[in-house]
C-alpha cells in the first residue's frame, strides 16, 4: 500500500485533486476525468454532484484497509498475526498507522471539499434535493471518518473546513479538540446528514437510515466515556430510539444466509447499510487489495496473496466452540465457516471453475502451494476468489490485488444488537419483547433451530457481537468503548485471550489418527502474556495509538493537552 506523506495540507490538496483524477466504468462509481472538467466548470448536472461524491464510496479510504484488519482484529484477538498488533506494542513510526491516519484526514478534507464546491459551483438547475443529498452522503462518510479517528487516538483536531484553514495558513498548528467534543461533533454531523438525505436513495446509496445507524452506535459507544463501572441512560436511550427508527422504519431485512452477505453479488444488498465500494479497476485506490492480505498463497491467478499466517485465532475458534484439535466440524453456526476455513471445509463459491475450494487438499494436500499456520484455520470474509469467481458474481476481470468485492462496515444485524445492549443498559439484564426480539434475529439466522432466548444479559451480546462481526474490522472498537467505563475488564479480557499457536498440526492433519497424539502437547502457552494496559491512557481514558511521527513533525501540538472547543460555532 502507498506511502502517502501525512500532514494536513498534503491531504487536502490530495483529497481536493481525486475530485477529478479519477475515472471508471463501472455505473455506481462513475467518476469525472480530468481532461474533461475542473472545479470551476463541474456540479452543473445532478449526475455531475453524484459523480463528484462517489470516490468518498472507495478512494480516501483505501490506505486504511490494511489497519482496519490489524487494529480491528489482530489487535482484538480474533485474528493471529504475530507482530506489533498482536502484541501492543504499535509504535508512532508503524506505517499501517501511518497510513490509516493519512486515509482519514483525506476521507474528511475530501468530505469538506465536496460540501463546499456543491454549495458555492453547483448550477442553479440542480435541484435542492440533490444538493442536501449528496452533503448528505459526505456528512455521513466524514462522520465516520471521525468516529474511526476519536477511537483510534483519543483526542483529535476538528478540521471544518480546509480551505478556510489554508487561508489562515494555521493548518500545521490546530489544537486537539476533547475525546466528548469529539462525539458532539460527530452527533452533530450526523444529525445534519439526516436533515439532508432521503428515506431512500439511489440503489447502493447512502440514505437517512444509515446515518440513523451509525448514529446509534455513536451513542452506544459514547455513552461508556468518562463513566465508572455504568453508562450514561440519555446516551443509552439515544442508542436504542436511533435502532430502532432504522429497524421499524427502514424496511431493511436481515439476508437469510449468514455467508450471503459477503459474496460480491451481494455488494448492494439490504442488510448493508454502510460499505466501502470498491470497484476492479486499474485506477490504482480504488479497489479491494484484502484478499492479497488475507487468502492463502496460490488462491487467485497473480502470485498476490501472502496471508498464509494471517490466521483466525484459536481464541475466536473457543467463541465458535470449535478447535483445530479435530478433523471434524460440528458447523452449529453458520457463522464459523463463513468466517475461518479449517479442516474439512469446502467451499462452492471459491474456485467454481475448479469444482470448489476444499481447504484440507488444498493447504494439507499440497503444502507446496500453501502453508498450514499454527492456528489452522485462513480467513474466509473479504475473499472474492479466483478470477472465474469475480466474472460469475458480475464483477470483470480480476486484476493483481485487485477485485470489486465491497467491505461492509455497518450492517443491520449490528443495529439489532446496538438496540438490544442499550435496552439492556446499566441493568443485568432484560426481558424486554422489543430487545429479545432483535437479538433473536441475529441468533436463529446463525444457529437454524436454535431455541430462542427469553432472557439476555450484556454478556450474551457482547459475545454476539464477536461471532457476528468476527473479522469484520471492529472488535477492537468494542474494546474501547468498554474501556471508556471499565477499563480492567476490557484489559484483562484481553490478557486472558488464547494469543499463542499450535505446532504439530500438519502431522496430525495428514495422519490417519482421528484424534491428536496424547504425548503430544499441541498447544505453545510460553510466550509472554500480551500487556493491552500499554494501549490505555489512564489521562484521556481511553485505550489509544500513539499519532504517527509524521503528524506530530506536521502539527508539534498533537503532543499537548485537548483544549475545550464550543461546538455550536460549527455550522454545515
Amino acid at each position: 500500500m502507498k506511502q502517502i506523506k501525512n500532514n494536513i495540507k498534503t491531504t487536502v490538496v490530495l483529497s481536493l485533486l481525486l475530485l477529478f483524477a479519477l475515472s471508471s466504468c463501472d455505473d455506481f462509481l462513475d467518476r469525472p476525468v480530468e481532461d474533461n472538467y475542473n472545479v470551476d466548470n463541474f456540479y452543473q448536472t445532478e449526475d455531475q454532484c453524484y459523480q463528484a461524491v462517489n470516490p468518498i464510496y472507495n478512494s480516501p479510504w483505501y490506505d486504511m484497509q490494511r489497519f482496519f484488519i490489524q487494529a480491528g482484529e489482530v489487535m482484538a484477538g480474533n485474528i493471529n498475526l504475530s507482530g506489533d498488533y498482536l502484541n501492543f506494542t504499535v509504535t508512532s513510526s508503524d506505517q499501517s498507522l501511518t497510513l490509516a491516519s493519512a486515509s482519514l484526514w483525506s476521507v474528511n478534507a475530501y468530505c469538506n471539499g465536496v460540501i463546499q464546491n456543491i454549495d458555492m459551483k453547483s448550477s442553479p438547475s440542480v435541484s435542492q434535493e440533490v444538493k442536501n443529498t449528496v452533503k448528505g452522503e459526505a456528512l455521513v462518510w466524514k462522520a465516520l471518518a471521525y468516529f474511526y479517528l476519536v477511537r483510534s487516538f483519543g483526542a483529535v483536531p476538528i478540521i471544518h473546513d480546509n480551505s478556510a484553514m489554508i487561508s489562515a495558513g494555521n493548518y500545521n498548528n490546530v489544537y486537539k479538540a476533547t475525546i466528548p467534543n469529539v462525539y458532539d461533533y460527530i452527533i452533530m454531523t450526523l444529525n445534519q446528514a439526516i436533515e439532508w438525505l432521503p428515506e431512500q436513495n439511489l440503489s447502493g446509496r447512502l440514505d437517512r437510515y444509515c446515518a440513523y445507524a451509525l448514529l446509534s452506535k455513536v451513542y452506544l459507544t459514547k455513552s461508556g466515556y468518562g463513566q465508572t463501572g455504568s453508562r450514561n441512560q440519555e446516551d443509552l436511550d439515544n442508542a436504542a430510539n436511533y435502532a430502532k427508527i432504522v429497524i421499524d422504519q427502514s424496511g431493511r431485512k436481515l439476508l437469510t444466509n449468514y455467508e450471503d452477505i459477503f459474496r460480491l453479488h451481494n455488494n448492494i444488498n439490504e442488510e448493508c447499510l454502510i460499505s466501502w465500494r470498491w470497484v476492479s479497476d486499474p485506477t490504482w485506490t480504488s479497489q479491494n487489495s484484502l484478499q492479497s492480505d488475507l487468502a492463502v498463497a496460490g488462491f487467485d491467478e497473480f502470485n498476490d496473496n501472502w496471508g498464509d499466517w494471517t490466521a483466525p485465532s484459536v481464541d475466536l475458534q473457543d467463541a465458535f466452540g470449535e478447535n483445530a484439535l479435530s478433523k471434524t466440524r460440528n458447523n452449529r453456526d453458520t457463522r464459523r465457516k463463513a468466517t475461518m476455513m479449517m479442516y474439512g471445509d469446502h467451499y462452492d463459491y471459491f474456485w467454481r471453475d475448479k469444482g470448489g475450494f476444499d481447504w484440507t487438499n488444498y493447504v494439507i494436500g499440497d503444502l507446496k502451494a500453501a502453508n498450514l499456520n499454527g492456528c489452522g484455520t485462513n480467513c474466509v470474509k473479504h475473499l472474492v476468489g479466483d478470477n472465474a469467481d469475480q466474472v460469475a458474481e458480475g464483477g470483470g476481470n480480476l486484476l493483481r490485488m485487485t477485485n470489486g468485492l465491497a467491505t461492509h462496515l455497518l450492517r443491520l444485524a449490528e443495529v439489532y444488537l446496538i438496540y438490544a445492549e442499550a435496552k439492556i443498559g446499566n441493568a443485568a439484564s432484560t426481558s424486554d419483547p422489543s430487545a429479545l426480539d432483535a437479538y433473536n434475529k441475529v441468533l436463529l439466522r446463525a444457529i437454524p433451530g436454535e431455541t430462542p432466548r427469553t432472557s439476555i444479559t450484556w454478556s450474551d451480546v457482547w459475545k454476539e457481537r464477536r461471532l457476528e462481526l468476527a473479522t469484520e474490522g471492529d472488535r477492537w472498537y468494542d474494546y474501547v468503548r468498554w474501556s471508556y467505563y471499565d477499563s480492567d475488564g476490557a484489559i484483562n479480557e484481553l490478557r486472558n485471550q488464547r494469543r499463542s499457536t499450535y505446532s504439530g498440526l500438519t502431522e496430525f492433519y495428514q495422519g490417519g489418527s482421528a484424534t491428536p497424539d496424547p504425548n503430544t502437547t499441541y498447544y505453545d502457552k510460553t510466550p509472554p502474556i500480551p500487556n493491552p494496559a500499554a494501549m490505555y491512557d489512564s489521562k484521556l481514558k481511553s485505550f489509544v495509538f500513539p499519532f504517527p511521527n509524521t503528524d506530530v513533525v506536521s502539527n508539534p501540538n498533537l503532543t499537548k493537552d485537548p483544549v475545550e472547543q464550543d461546538i455550536s460555532q460549527y455550522k454545515y
